[in-house]
């Protein structure tokens, strides 16, 4: 699936808590989930407090931060199952947190792989 550019502007201003919902939507319909890669791996982000690893609904988004000292990384879809079954207690193991759905101006929640976790657990229940 394809995003128009018209539809990616307008998801880009959403809040923070509608792109957690946007994303929780678009990964549990579509059964995986963006991040971006290295040649080191998944790429982090560091806030004031924490380090996180960023995570986006569709390649279009992730593919949008690969610029800058990011150009060389590469959009990698993950399968919900793979997510649940090793990235989750992996990213709790090692204290990272999840950078929802940043937007261009980084501006993104963030919480535990834990509580990513609940609340694509209860988007598949509906």
């Amino acid at each position: 699936m394809s995003l128009s550019q018209d539809s990616i502007d307008r998801i880009e201003r959403y809040t923070p808590e509608e792109r957690l919902r946007y994303l929780v939507k678009e990964v549990v319909s579509h059964k995986q989930i963006w991040i971006l890669t290295d040649q080191d791996g998944c790429v982090m982000l560091n806030s004031e407090d924490e380090d996180c690893a960023p995570v986006w609904p569709n390649q279009e988004f992730a593919q949008l931060w690969a610029t800058g000292e990011w150009q060389d990384c590469e959009p990698k879809a993950i399968p919900l199952e793979k997510w649940y079954a090793s990235w989750t207690q992996g990213l709790e193991e090692d204290d990272v947190f999840i950078a929802v759905f940043p937007n261009q101006d980084e501006e993104g929640l963030i919480i535990s792989p834990q509580e990513l976790d609940y609340e694509l657990k209860q988007q598949a229940k509906k």
